[in-house]
């Protein structure tokens, strides 16, 4: 998976189409990751015990190929690519500046 938890994405299509956040949770057997404040539903619940009834507003996942990593370098939306370091070391590269994203 090329986007991880605490990268800043763009969403690429859907209705919050432009949005852009911090991945909260990345759901790697889903190829989702979770945003706070993107994909918000709203979902009517029965009151259960302590939680009360009433509308709540929910964010879903979304799917990994709709958003888009945004390089903290050069601020632009950019494909993520890899380079190896000949001692082993892997690192996640911006495409469009050549940035190493940590």
């Amino acid at each position: 998976m090329k986007i991880k938890k605490g990268d800043k994405i763009v969403v690429l299509s859907g209705r919050d189409r432009g949005k852009t956040g911090m991945v909260e949770k990345v759901l790697v057997k889903d190829d989702k990751v979770l945003v706070p404040g993107v994909n918000l539903v709203k979902k009517h619940r029965k009151a259960q015990g302590s939680r009360p009834g009433g509308i709540q507003t929910l964010a879903l996942p979304l799917s990994v190929s709709k958003v888009m990593l945004v390089c903290p370098k050069c601020s632009q939306k950019t494909k993520v690519g890899k380079k190896e370091e000949p001692d082993g070391k892997r690192y996640r590269v911006c495409k469009k500046c050549a940035a190493i994203i940590e």
